[in-house]
């Protein structure tokens, strides 16, 4: 019995045999922790980061919306907001532009019966979608981008040189009535070729307005100002160049590389419609006669406009007949 159990003892303290550990290359080593470390970062970057939105209000455009909707498609814009001003009864959206509605490029946002909606729209859109895009653009419909050397509005939004910018300042260029008093079932850039006299190109020409594009996920940001938007952002010009002084006219462009095509006018006819009669999504009070001035400051004062605006309206322009021109 003895003997049994020393047998047992021997057997259990008997060394077992080391298991053989294959040993990994540190090459390898290096190889596997450069490539989990490529997939945190890859799997990190978020697929938003380089979209583009852009965010509109817009009131009676059906006659426009599509050319504005099929532009900014073109440019690689990836959604449009659209903030839906008509009235209850009054014109559908949808009746134009259903086909980039349906397939998720263009989403309509009712806002119905909300007075001065530009800049609730605009903070609206900014706060439910900042999150989810690189750049929000915040432009009217008679605002069309050019850019010489992008075809592409987000590839142009997401170059470097606005590394270190929050909002890109954009000018206007306006764009005359071309002469023209009734309306025409064309496309507006088609209609209107005609460039306001002092913004030819000229980069020391009249004050230019501008519009603006703004960096998504900043905090705190309240828009109090459609062509600034927000005052307390890094801002640049469209080279990427910081701005000192933030205004909504600068003289600071070149006009040669990118402008916002700025059609306000149109013809007499939709000048009337557009500006006099419907009203403003900005402002509270409508001034028609500065906007009058407004317009023949930009166009040809003739007289078979005055007599239009006169007949359709109930203002007097006799103190604009001595400027009529032949």
């Amino acid at each position: 019995m003895l003997e049994y159990d020393l047998n047992i003892y021997e057997s259990l303290n008997k060394e077992k045999p080391k298991k053989q550990i294959t040993k990994i290359p540190i090459v390898r080593y290096k190889s596997i922790i450069i490539f989990l470390l490529i997939f945190i970062l890859i799997m990190s970057i978020k697929p938003h980061l380089k979209k583009v939105c852009l965010c509109a209000v817009a009131k009676e455009e059906n006659k426009y919306i599509r050319e504005f909707v099929e532009h900014y498609k073109r440019y690689g814009i990836d959604k449009i907001y659209l903030y839906d001003n008509n009235d209850i009864n009054g014109e559908r959206f949808e009746d134009v532009i259903n086909d980039y509605i349906n397939i998720g490029f263009v989403e309509l946002i009712d806002y119905h019966g909300v007075k001065q909606p530009q800049l609730p729209s605009y903070n609206d859109c900014y706060k439910r979608f900042n999150k989810l895009y690189a750049w929000l653009i915040f432009f009217d419909i008679d605002e069309f981008i050019y850019l010489k050397d992008f075809n592409n509005f987000k590839s142009f939004l997401n170059d470097e040189r606005f590394e270190g910018c929050n909002r890109v300042q954009l000018n206007w260029i306006f764009y005359t009535d071309n002469n023209q008093l009734y309306y025409e079932d064309k496309p507006v850039r088609e209609r209107f070729t005609e460039r306001e006299p002092n913004a030819q190109g000229k980069t020391r020409g009249k004050d230019q307005g501008i519009k603006s594009v703004i960096r998504g996920n900043l905090h705190n940001i309240i828009i109090d100002c459609p062509h600034t938007l927000s005052e307390n952002t890094k801002s640049c010009d469209g080279f990427g160049r910081r701005r000192k002084k933030t205004s909504i006219v600068t003289k600071e462009s070149d006009f040669k590389y990118y402008y916002i095509e700025h059609y306000a006018c149109k013809s007499t006819e939709e000048f009337i419609q557009n500006k006099l009669i419907r009203t403003d999504v900005y402002h509270k009070i409508d001034n028609n006669m500065d906007k009058i001035n407004w317009y023949f400051a930009y166009n040809k004062v003739t007289k078979e406009k005055i007599e239009m605006i006169e007949n359709r309206t109930k203002y007097n322009l006799t103190k604009f007949r001595d400027r009529i021109q032949n």
